[in-house]
């Protein structure tokens, strides 16, 4: 599970960050790619990455503001036109729906996949046996929420070490001991697979936020994230500002973090009036407050293990 940030600014496009985007690569857990907001040139950015647009199976916005869905008609043409023919599912508030569909009517523009747009409420709007997500309105200009996935536990690891000393030799029969079924050996033992399995490994859950002032629902998303992405549009020193336009700033996404028992926070969302120079200050001022802190840059990646220590 890895994070590939698409676009790390604020509002407008920037030299040094594009406006906002998130891959979420599940290539190890169930080989696609779920993204968060498309703001404008998300293509171009992916093109710059290892991220392939066919294998983006869920796309969640956060809201409606241009910096984080402009980029959409276009992803979702090229995806059409560079092979993709698995189904796409589009998450995001009311008005969603009409923003595509009148777009890629008014270009003329045809999908050789399906496409399914839903336009959510607070709660859970996707669920399978890998994971959950849940959506909670934010406090924003306009309705924004942030999403929490939860990864269900996972299996435990097959006892290699105590199969080998049994006299059990690697292959099939590893493979259905891992699958937790009855194995018959040529000696006549039966094992039974349940029993040599490790403990089960908890599912990560990681947090991502669209754009806010600090709230409640924030911290109800973030509780024991083990990755909190947050906005910090503004500096420490700018909290009037910040609350002002509806954002946070870098201390507040900390506190956040910190109130939240979160492991790890990513800074995004960051103005067009900082520079990559400014970068360095704003993480050290979230740091002094949540030492985890990452400042997020473009095409930035993260891998997130499959245990994050606090």
């Amino acid at each position: 599970m890895d994070f590939v940030l698409l676009g790390t600014g604020a509002g407008v496009p920037a030299k040094a960050r594009n406006v906002t985007a998130i891959a979420l690569q599940l290539l190890e857990e169930r080989g696609t790619v779920w993204l968060f907001d498309c703001g404008e040139a998300t293509q171009h950015q992916i093109l710059k990455t290892a991220v392939k647009p066919r294998k983006i199976e869920k796309i969640f916005i956060t809201h409606l503001h241009g910096d984080h869905i402009f980029g959409l008609p276009g992803l979702l043409s090229s995806r059409s036109f560079q092979g993709g023919v698995e189904k796409l599912t589009l998450y995001g508030p009311k008005g969603i729906d009409a923003y595509i569909t009148t777009s890629l009517q008014v270009s003329g523009t045809h999908l050789k996949y399906p496409l399914e747009i839903i336009e959510i409420e607070e709660g859970i709007v996707f669920e399978d046996e890998q994971f959950t997500v849940t959506a909670l309105s934010l406090d924003h200009g306009i309705y924004s929420v942030g999403y929490r996935i939860v990864e269900k536990d996972r299996q435990g690891s097959l006892l290699v070490d105590q199969l080998l000393q049994e006299g059990v030799k690697p292959g099939p029969l590893f493979k259905a001991l891992k699958n937790g079924e009855m194995v018959r050996l040529d000696d006549g033992r039966v094992l039974n697979g349940k029993d040599y399995l490790g403990d089960p490994q908890k599912g990560r859950i990681i947090t991502v936020l669209g754009d806010t002032r600090v709230c409640s629902n924030a911290l109800i998303l973030a509780e024991s994230a083990d990755f909190l992405v947050h906005e910090a549009t503004f500096s420490a020193e700018e909290t009037e500002m910040a609350s002002a336009y509806f954002h946070s700033t870098t201390v507040q996404a900390a506190e956040t973090a910190m109130k939240a028992g979160a492991k790890q926070l990513i800074l995004t969302h960051i103005s067009s009036r900082y520079t990559l120079e400014d970068s360095e200050r704003l993480k050290e001022e979230s740091k002094a407050i949540f030492a985890n802190t990452i400042m997020a840059e473009d095409l930035m990646a993260i891998k997130i293990p499959l245990y994050v220590e606090e």
